[in-house]
């Protein structure tokens, strides 16, 4: 294996599957034995997911409503994914912790770096739920934040699509794709990899990103291999 242990990063969108909103239960089972596969094999893994399937911050200002307590929703909106995709990997037979940047004693444990570390040494999945616990950063804030503070050697960032584009593939039939890219490069072209906020701390602290399709079955296994999956940004 390339990697040995890993931040997956995947958004709240690609939970609805078929849907619409919410969740797809077919979409979290094959999660779920995709990420039990590459566990097997001795890569420790941390999780972030997005909430956007539930709820987001900037849905609430377009409704009038302060960003803030928006966001602090769209927070509880990643615990539903987060206990949601937790209950399937244990489903499966995998050992999972849930840490709370926002504390919920009932349901999670509090995020303590330390504890997180030490669950990964044991082989457990941890999934980071309610972002950063700060409005006004986004969930991939969250997961570079994370794989920062859990030394993971990479970002995997699971999409809808296969890569970085030139522009949007689902709207422009034109769009070309990037093998790999540097930080310097996506700043340039101003490419849409992650929020400002998000890729500098990458760029900063030299943690790579990988972004791939997510919903073809086998690519994380293959991601994990070191194959050439997706656009490799580093």
């Amino acid at each position: 294996m390339k990697y040995k242990r890993i931040l997956l990063k995947l958004s709240g969108e690609a939970l609805m599957g078929q849907k619409q909103f919410g969740i797809d239960n077919n979409r979290l089972v094959q999660y779920a034995k995709e990420i039990k596969e590459i566990s097997e094999s001795g890569v420790e893994i941390g999780i972030v997911i997005g909430g956007g399937n539930i709820f987001r911050g900037v849905q609430a200002e377009r409704g009038g409503m302060e960003r803030t307590q928006g966001d602090y929703m769209g927070m509880l909106a990643t615990m539903i994914n987060s206990m949601a995709l937790q209950a399937a990997l244990e489903s499966v037979g995998v050992d999972t912790r849930l840490q709370s940047a926002i504390e919920m004693k009932q349901i999670s444990e509090p995020f303590i770096k330390r504890r997180a570390v030490r669950h990964l040494e044991k082989g457990r999945i941890v999934i980071f739920g309610a972002g950063t616990g700060n409005p006004y950063f986004t969930t991939d804030s969250a997961a570079s934040l994370r794989a920062i503070e859990i030394d993971a050697d990479v970002i995997l960032k699971g999409t809808r699509v296969d890569g970085i584009y030139t522009s949007d593939p689902e709207k422009d039939t034109n769009a070309t794709k990037y093998d790999s890219l540097s930080f310097d490069e996506v700043y340039d072209l101003k490419l849409n990899v992650m929020d400002m906020t998000a890729f500098t701390l990458c760029r900063e602290n030299n943690v790579p990103i990988i972004v791939f399709n997510m919903n073809e079955s086998g690519n994380l296994n293959k991601v994990i291999k070191g194959d050439k999956i997706g656009t490799l940004v580093a």
